[in-house]
Formats: structure tokens, C-alpha cells, sequence
């Protein structure tokens, strides 16, 4: 499947599921940029705004689970923390084949809603202490949305787990 293809699918299921669920959100479409940096600045968002995607592997003590780990952009990963909390010894970023098979989007465009069932979604909190919205690519690397973060945290219900870098 072409990269062009490749996340329309996802793109769509998001959006009819924040239009269902009547969330506050626009669709900015702007130019293919899968950095977070360059990206905030064509939305004119904060950096901070900007929920990060991470598709991640946990292993170890009889676990084996892929995660969704979403954080501010402005924050790094502590992915030792994301295993203890779920009871593995360590936790890794996923191939690009899992990434694909779980998210159905390229690396960068992977929105912070898991539609896969053997996806768990997990959220640092300090994503949604900061701002009143977030902003995220949607599904599609020429296109994000900008949306209330408490609509976000009522429809996609992620665990708050603190795993960012301190």
C-alpha cells in the first residue's frame, strides 16, 4: 500500500468518531511533515500541545504487549517506566511491520486513538495539564487536528501513566 493510501482509512474512522461524539476539533491540513518542532509551527501550536505517538513493545515476567504511549512533544520517553507499569522488564519501540499491522498509518501521522484491539492506549498526564487542546497528525501526514483536551480524554479514555523523562 502506498504511503498516500496508507492512513486515509484511519484518517476517516478518527474523524467520524470525533464528529459522533460531537468533540470541539479542526482539521488543519498543511504540508507532509513527520517532525514534531516543524509541524507545531505550521499548526501555530505549542510544541508542548502537540501529543507524541509511540508504538511500543513490552516484554519480560511472562508480558508481551504492544502499547500506544502518547506524550507532549516537548518530552522524551521513559520506557522502563511504561514496563514496570505494566509489569515487563523492558519496553522498546515496535518495528515499522508492527507499527503498520496496529496503526494502518506511517511513522508520524499515527494519531493518539488506538483502533486496533491488541493496541493498548496509554497517556503521560502532563499532556493535558498545559493546554485546553492538543494537536496531533491525524492519521495522515498532511493532516492534523487541533482539539479540546477534555473531549479527548472523555471519547479516547487513555490510562494516565507517567512515563516522560524527568
Amino acid at each position: 500500500m502506498s504511503d498516500e493510501i496508507k492512513g486515509t482509512e484511519t484518517h476517516q474512522q478518527l474523524i467520524d468518531l470525533l464528529t459522533r461524539q460531537q468533540a470541539q476539533f479542526r482539521v488543519v491540513e498543511h504540508e507532509a511533515v513527520g517532525k514534531c518542532e516543524a509541524v507545531s509551527e505550521i499548526r501555530g501550536t505549542a510544541l508542548g500541545q502537540g501529543a507524541k505517538a509511540l508504538v511500543c513493545k513490552v516484554k519480560g515476567n511472562g508480558v508481551k504487549k504492544h502499547v500506544l504511549a502518547i506524550l507532549a512533544a516537548d518530552q522524551q520517553a521513559d520506557l522502563s517506566q511504561l514496563a514496570s507499569h505494566f509489569g515487563g522488564l523492558k519496553a522498546s519501540l515496535a518495528s515499522p511491520a508492527e507499527v503498520d499491522t496496529l496503526t494502518a498509518c506511517v511513522f508520524g501521522a499515527i494519531p493518539p486513538f488506538s483502533f486496533h484491539p491488541d493496541l493498548a492506549l496509554v497517556a503521560d498526564p502532563l499532556l493535558f495539564e498545559r493546554f485546553d487542546e492538543i494537536a496531533f497528525n491525524a492519521g495522515l501526514l498532511e493532516k492534523s487536528v487541533i482539539m479540546n483536551t477534555a473531549d479527548y480524554l472523555r471519547i479516547a479514555r487513555p490510562e494516565l501513566v507517567a512515563f516522560r523523562r524527568q
